[in-house]
């Protein structure tokens, strides 16, 4: 492991007609209009989006063979006109694709944005182990169900411009700033214990899930506290854990009640239901940024911004 997580350096400010290159690094592309619906919304700001070869291949459940993603993303990262990288879709796949990967030499001298969530998290965990920012952000596949609020907020925020504090519920013990680490829960921990794994001390996680039963949100929290992976971790933002209800006339916690067993003795500031994650708003969480978390007010802020 590397020996801690800093702050991000942040890739230089996207202005049209900046050239965007698409990548498709895990599952398999099933939403074909929703994909360029998302692709509409990038080229009608005046972005130039380009697709690469191969965007609809198929290996079982992956978008291709591991080399033919890894290589779209070789190709994104060498692109001297590239300025940004759009992810069409989550599912499985991207951690694959870092077994044996160095990032580019040119980086990070030739700071590219890279825009994804869910499985996304591994190519935003490695991309942060060498100083550069993402955003835990929409989609190609998503982008187009935000609300103007929060499609506003992620081109503010990639044009250069300060994003708003974000509103959620606040679980007490003061409020604490720190480096965002944001992450989908299933995926970060699978990365727990291996060589993507950063140090976590100092920062303030921001959590999110889908279709995970009580349960097993349980079990993964459990491994985190068990691991040692939460000691030093220094405030929690949770997103929205969505169809995670535990299945019918089995007994059952509920996940809002799990995470409460499994995080509110920490002792550290917590705040959730904010309004990022699957199936509903999924607004732009920068990593590597230092924060503030106030589990008194509920806010997420960002340090200057």
């Amino acid at each position: 492991m590397m020996a801690g997580f800093s702050l991000c350096q942040l890739p230089p400010p996207l202005k049209p007609p900046d050239v965007l290159r698409v990548i498709v690094p895990s599952g398999t592309l099933r939403e074909v209009d929703a994909f360029n619906q998302g692709i509409e919304i990038w080229r009608s700001r005046g972005y130039h989006v380009q697709l690469p070869q191969n965007w609809n291949a198929r290996e079982g459940y992956l978008a291709g063979t591991d080399s033919q993603r890894r290589q779209q993303l070789l190709e994104a990262c060498l692109d001297p006109q590239c300025r940004g990288i759009l992810c069409a879709r989550g599912g499985y796949g991207s951690a694959r694709l870092l077994e044996d990967w160095t990032w580019p030499e040119q980086w990070p001298e030739q700071l590219k944005w890279l825009i994804g969530f869910s499985d996304i998290t591994a190519l935003l965990w490695s991309l942060g182990q060498i100083g550069v920012s993402g955003v835990h952000g929409p989609l190609l596949t998503t982008i187009a169900g935000e609300p103007e609020w929060s499609l506003n907020r992620l081109f503010d925020w990639v044009e250069g411009r300060p994003i708003a504090p974000l509103k959620g519920v606040g679980w007490g013990d003061g409020k604490v700033s720190g480096v965002l680490l944001p992450a989908n829960l299933t995926v970060a921990t699978h990365l727990l214990g291996t060589p993507l794994q950063p140090s976590l001390s100092g920062v303030i996680l921001a959590l999110e899930d889908v279709t995970e039963a009580p349960y097993r949100i349980d079990r993964m929290l459990t491994h985190w506290r068990m691991s040692g992976a939460m000691a030093g971790v220094k405030g929690i933002a949770l997103g929205r854990f969505s169809r995670c209800a535990p299945p019918k006339d089995v007994p059952s916690w509920s996940v809002e009640e799990v995470l409460r067993d499994r995080i509110w003795d920490l002792g550290i500031p917590v705040v959730s239901d904010l309004p990022f994650g699957h199936d509903g708003v999924n607004a732009a969480l920068p990593v590597g940024q230092l924060v503030e978390l106030d589990a008194e007010v509920g806010t997420l802020s960002w340090v200057g911004g």
